[in-house]
């Protein structure tokens, strides 16, 4: 398993600990890139999660889309194996 498939699994652990919806958009020719890894709605709130490992970080189209998200009144968060705990917050807060 890659790296980031490793923050994912946990991510996916955390949302199911929080009992919350989420789904994981799959990008092909006919969606959008740039969409968050994970699409989650918790306690009516939306929020957009993009998995990442290491240093890496999202891309000025990933960044796009989480601005536009936030625009609107939903959350974003970029996970990495150093700040699960604010997934966990976040949650928790709504």
């Amino acid at each position: 398993m890659t790296p980031e498939g490793k923050v994912k699994v946990k991510i996916q652990k955390i949302l199911k600990a929080h009992d919350v919806y989420f789904t994981m958009p799959i990008g092909t020719g006919f969606g959008s890139a740039g969409v968050p890894d994970f699409v989650v709605c918790h306690r009516g709130k939306f929020i957009g999660i993009e998995a990442k490992s290491g240093d890496n970080k999202p891309t000025a189209l990933q960044l796009e889309h989480m601005k536009r998200i936030r625009e609107r009144g939903g959350h974003t968060l970029v996970v990495n194996e150093d700040n699960y705990d604010e997934l966990d917050s976040l949650l928790k807060g709504l």
